[in-house]
């Protein structure tokens, strides 16, 4: 019995979980850290020459993969038309749309996907959000961001005094 547990170690040093069930040894897992729900934050340019409806029905079409997969949204924002900082696909504006979510990682692959094939999607980015994200990202909905203080300049040490 003293080898099984050795080795029972050994296998869990690896990252791998081994189940047990009455007795027989059955197939590990591994990577577990896949099966966690991570943040994540996708922001993506619709192309500005829809209509306000298909616009509306493309981000309609990205939000619905996201929860047909599992997905769990935190946030949504329609950020709107912007100017690009150059010109895509001979575009100089877009619609911009953030959707924050909670996912596990596999989504991701499928949401990137989506995007790539969708032709009124100019640009995408989704990245996995960190606790300092994802505490900003709660102060910024919650309005208890702390606001900006002005650089003090010479004009507004006149003012002052």
């Amino acid at each position: 019995m003293l080898g099984f547990t050795k080795t029972l170690v050994k296998i869990l040093t690896l990252g791998q979980l081994l189940v047990i069930s009455s007795g027989h040894l059955q197939k590990p897992f591994t990577n577990l850290i896949r099966m966690k729900l991570r943040n994540y934050e996708t922001i993506f340019v619709v192309t500005p020459v829809l209509t306000s409806e298909q616009t509306e029905s493309t981000i309609v079409k990205f939000r619905n993969l996201l929860i047909e997969k599992g997905a769990e949204i935190v946030h949504e924002e329609a950020i709107g038309l912007k100017k690009l900082a150059y010109p895509i696909q001979h575009k100089n504006t877009g619609v911009y749309h953030l959707i924050e979510f909670q996912a596990k990682p596999e989504i991701i692959n499928a949401l990137e996907i989506g995007y790539k094939r969708d032709e009124n999607i100019i640009r995408f980015l989704t990245f996995v959000l960190d606790k300092h994200a994802i505490e900003y990202n709660q102060k910024k909905r919650n309005g208890t961001l702390p606001s900006r203080v002005e650089p003090k300049t010479e004009s507004n040490k006149e003012v002052a005094a």
